[in-house]
């Protein structure tokens, strides 16, 4: 793939593309939010009729700017220091408790009529509506309804009092573009009867040259999709070799195999977070993706492994491994950096760990948090220019490390390429995979309280397998199983290293995820695509949520 690519699927995420480079990135990340997925049914809120069909009623009122009592950053960077004035806005109407019984009811069919102050001005439109039985000959439970609204010029959405918010998220619950549409799921199973509340703050733009016209809202609806076409993705082929008849019990017999995403350089690391979306890192783009079901495609973070002014000689300057720590933070494995940080909530970057007796890391590749809080990562050459000969490498070693108690040890370096690692349900058994063509193997240690690792064994030997491929990531579900990233595609392996079988799909998958809410998803980062299998076992122990 060509960094051209990148840089659209990149500019598309920032909503920057126009014409045919749009289409083919809106194609790449198809979801039900995008106009290529035809509704079965649409409610249009600005008709009386369509207003009575949901027992919808509108209410408005003018939002204004007013000067108010704040205070400076402090050394903790919160509100914290020297009494200062700053802006807020009146009236906050986002809540759900909020009391809107002061606002004008307006008709529905007066949402185009030009409203507030003109220039810099804002307002709000509340609406409350209930989910009817049917619309014409379509009946509504269990479908997918996506609130979309139009608001000349910006416009942000609250739900239900809600509004999730996330780096990286582009339109959604925020404003989306120069009259652009926003595009909110309310729900994923409708229930005929179920109540939902709606606030849209309106903004006259743009805001750093505010024009002379007012706040109209151009488009608004409610759109039904049927639960079949409401998936992410579009399916792909998908071979399962099986081995043994306990995969019988792991991939069921019509298993399908979504392509989410694609375009990329070479994808990596992913992992879930509870609130609903999924991290996921480009190491040679030196970018950090960010994939919901709503909205699709965003960047989270980019410039995410390195900034140097010699990035054009790395191969993967960018990060790879990215996991989840007991209170949800998220830890970063930075390749060009040679380290591993983590984002704290204020949105610094905290070093965990570069260097090893004062001498710098190689470039740490993949991390698991225990659930005491130790942090084990692996630490081969492959974020350098030139791996292992690389003149840059201060350690004469690849290992796997144990972050505890703010101390870095050493607990294995036994492998030329020490590459994913997980652990075993109960935390037991910690396995790594070795990305050596030489010697492709899983091998198992026993974690110890201390972070240290005792009896190492070889767990599963992929060496004479045909194919060039070694072993990169691993993952473990519920039962034990390990999912490795072996020669020629997904081996699943029981936890007595009997191989039950074997997934190949379209590309070979480099790292996976457990996730979706109940944790029966395997997300695939494979080359240039995202992919998603829905299985029937979930992931061993996630942590849990936390905002970014």
């Amino acid at each position: 793939m060509t960094a051209a690519i990148v840089r659209i699927a990149a500019a598309a995420a920032l909503g920057l593309l126009r014409g045919p480079e749009a289409a083919a990135q809106a194609r790449a990340s198809r979801g039900p939010l995008s106009s290529a997925s035809r509704p079965a049914a649409i409610v249009d809120l600005r008709t009386v009729e369509g207003a009575a069909l949901v027992e919808g009623e509108w209410r408005w009122a003018d939002a204004r700017i007013v000067e108010v009592d704040h205070r400076a950053p402090g050394p903790d960077l919160k509100p914290s220091g020297a009494p200062n004035r700053t802006h807020d806005l009146v009236p906050r109407a986002g809540g759900a408790d909020f009391d809107d019984s002061g606002f004008e009811v307006i008709a529905p069919e007066t949402l185009e009529a030009r409203r507030s102050t003109g220039k810099l001005c804002f307002d709000w439109y509340r609406l409350r509506f209930t989910i009817p039985e049917r619309i014409g000959a379509f009946e509504t439970a269990g479908s997918t309804v996506v609130f979309e609204v139009v608001v000349d010029d910006y416009a942000e959405v609250w739900v239900d009092g809600r509004q999730r918010v996330v780096p990286g998220q582009v339109g959604g619950p925020l404003a989306a573009g120069f009259n652009a549409p926003n595009r909110v799921v309310l729900t994923r199973d409708a229930r005929p009867g179920e109540r939902h509340q709606i606030a849209v703050f309106g903004a006259n733009a743009p805001l750093s040259s505010p024009p002379d016209n007012f706040i109209w809202v151009r488009s608004c609806t409610l759109d039904f999709f049927r639960a079949r076409d409401s998936r992410a993705g579009a399916e792909v082929p998908l071979a399962v070799e099986r081995n043994e008849a306990a995969l019988d019990a792991i991939v069921p017999a019509d298993a399908r195999l979504e392509k989410l995403a694609d375009g990329f350089l070479f994808v990596e690391g992913p992992v879930w977070h509870p609130d609903g979306w999924l991290l996921f890192s480009d190491p040679d783009a030196n970018v950090v993706w960010r994939w919901d079901e709503e909205s699709g495609l965003s960047i989270f973070r980019t410039k995410s492994g390195y900034a140097g002014a010699d990035a054009g000689l790395y191969r993967q300057p960018g990060s790879n491994g990215l996991a989840l720590d007991p209170s949800g933070l998220l830890t970063i494995c930075e390749h060009g950096n040679r380290r591993v940080t983590r984002l704290e909530r204020n949105g610094r970057i905290t070093v965990l760990a570069d260097r090893l007796d004062g001498r710098r890391l190689n470039s740490p590749n993949d991390l698991v948090h225990r659930s005491d809080g130790a942090l084990y990562f692996t630490d081969p050459p492959f974020g350098l220019p030139r791996f292992h000969d690389d003149p840059r490498r201060e350690l004469p070693h690849c290992g796997v490390y144990c972050l505890k108690d703010g101390r870095l040890a050493l607990v294995n370096s036994d492998l030329r390429g020490p590459n994913g690692l997980a652990f075993s349900p109960d935390e037991r058994f910690l396995y790594v995979s070795n990305w050596d063509e030489e010697r492709k193997i899983v091998t198992r240690h026993e974690a110890q309280p201390d972070g240290s690792l005792t009896n190492g064994t070889v767990f599963f030997d992929m060496t004479a397998a045909p194919g060039r491929e070694a072993l990169d990531g691993l993952k473990v579900d519920a039962r034990g199983n390990l999912y490795v990233s072996g020669p020629g595609g997904i081996w699943i392996l029981s936890p007595d290293a009997t191989h039950l079988g074997t997934l190949r799909g379209p590309e070979l998958a480099a790292n996976f995820a457990w996730g979706d809410a109940d944790g029966r998803s395997l997300f695939l980062t494979a080359r240039t695509g995202l992919y998603r299998l829905r299985l029937l076992v979930a992931g061993a122990g996630r942590a849990g949520a936390s905002r970014f």
